[in-house]
């Protein structure tokens, strides 16, 4: 008795290849999910986006140097400014001293009052005086008989003095000043030697 023939279900064979249609169509629905919006997506070349961004950064850091070179070159102009005119608000207070110097000046060719003109000039002296007072500039201590100091004092000659002593100082030929602390210049002055038969 022989067995019958056992009929398979075309239905039912998995080892078959897939139709060229069904391939197409499960390929385009992966894309579609993939996407999301229904165009499939080009993936990036890793070499092209990694050159976009190298190009990036090197637009950022030539801006910035930009930036940096236009700093410095405002800074530069700003500080040579500030150097060129430092010294105006000095010279805008110094000129009412020029000023009442020069109409003592004219007053002194026209007058006939020797005393007149004194009083003038005494008056330009003090109005000068007030000016270095405002900008911190004292004069240096250098009275008659005031102990010489090289710190402040310059020697330019000795001389023997009946009254004063050794090593004081007799009178000055130049004044000194400082501002603030600070020597500006050094007093120039004339030092006892002592009584000449000491």
């Amino acid at each position: 008795m022989t067995e019958p023939e056992a009929t398979t279900d075309p239905s039912q064979n998995t080892d078959r290849p897939n139709p060229p249609e069904e391939e197409a169509a499960k390929a385009a629905a992966q894309a579609v999910d993939a996407s999301g919006d229904g165009e499939p997506e080009e993936a990036l070349d890793p070499v092209t986006a990694l050159e976009s961004q190298v190009s990036e950064w090197k637009d950022q850091a030539l801006r910035a140097r930009a930036d940096l070179d236009n700093y410095r070159k405002r800074m530069t102009a700003e500080k040579a400014d500030a150097i060129r005119y430092a010294n105006q608000s000095l010279f805008e207070s110094l000129l009412p001293v020029l000023d009442n110097f020069h109409f003592g000046l004219e007053a002194a060719r026209n007058a006939t009052d020797p005393q007149g003109v004194l009083m003038g000039m005494e008056m330009v002296l003090k109005q000068f005086e007030d000016f270095l007072t405002n900008q911190n500039i004292s004069p240096v201590d250098a009275q008659p008989g005031t102990a010489f100091d090289p710190n402040i004092h310059e020697a330019v000659a000795q001389e023997n003095h009946a009254e004063i002593d050794e090593g004081a100082i007799i009178k000055v030929v130049r004044m000194g000043y400082r501002m603030g602390d600070r020597l500006v210049r050094a007093a120039n002055v004339v030092v006892s030697k002592g009584p000449e038969n000491a």
